[in-house]
């Protein structure tokens, strides 16, 4: 399993799309935060509030291209029954492609870091920075990418096409992330509409990025993380069938 991960993230890392997709998201974080109109020296004090709202919509399309070709480029080129005759099972097979997916967009946050150090010693006074607030952000950033790559994971393993496997992870992330908040704008739903909006992750994503790490927040994205590794499972269980 573990040399299935090494060969996911050798894969992803040493092709140009890899390298383009962890450029592309630090680029635009980094305009976004130190650039841009509204950036953090225009608004004049030390909040990298900007990166939690900017880095949910680049992860939106930065994990699906980072997942796309997880089980998409297997089927393509009909490796895909050599990988699953190998001594693991189909979940450990799904595990394995998951896990390497995940650590991609840690190393592609990693640098981020940088910013909160610069704010750290831009700040008047020093470190004057609601820290909480930030691991708290990171944290649920974390988990959001960790539900897109899930949804990425599900997505590939539904088609032999790295770009229907892209569009489709693009369209389940943007509905489970925004899908339910627009459903819940409908005036007809009265009550509904906190529930409702509860179903999506921005609620508890939104949560966690105020420092609040609650329970909820997290069963959830375990239970979204885990229903989509499943459907991935019976998705490849079933060319068997």
């Amino acid at each position: 399993m573990l040399a299935l991960i090494l060969k996911e993230i050798r894969g992803f890392l040493g092709s140009l799309i890899g390298h383009i997709s962890v450029v592309v998201f630090l680029l635009l974080t980094g305009l976004f935060l130190w650039v841009f109109p509204g950036n953090l020296l225009d608004i004049g004090y030390a909040d990298l509030t900007p990166l939690f709202i900017t880095a949910p919509w680049v992860f939106l399309f930065l994990v699906p291209a980072v997942t796309m070709r997880s089980f998409s480029e297997e089927r393509r080129t009909g490796t895909i029954e050599f990988l699953l005759t190998k001594p693991l099972s189909e979940l450990q097979v799904v595990l394995a492609k998951y896990i390497a997916a995940v650590l991609l967009v840690v190393i592609a946050l990693l640098p981020t870091l940088v910013y909160w150090i610069s704010l750290h010693e831009l700040a008047d006074p020093k470190g004057n920075l609601d820290t909480g607030g930030i691991v708290g952000s990171y944290i649920g950033l974390l988990f959001l990418a960790s539900c897109f790559a899930a949804i990425g994971i599900f997505a590939s393993a539904l088609t032999d096409s790295q770009i229907v496997a892209f569009l489709v992870a693009v369209f389940l992330s943007f509905f489970l992330y925004l899908g339910f908040d627009l459903i819940a704008n409908f005036e007809a739903l009265g009550a509904l509409e906190g529930p409702i909006k509860n179903i999506g992750i921005d609620a508890h994503y939104s949560s966690m990025s105020r420092g609040i790490i609650d329970l909820r927040d997290v069963l959830y994205f375990l239970a979204v993380i885990a229903i989509f590794l499943l459907l991935t499972r019976t998705t490849l269980q079933s060319r068997t069938w």
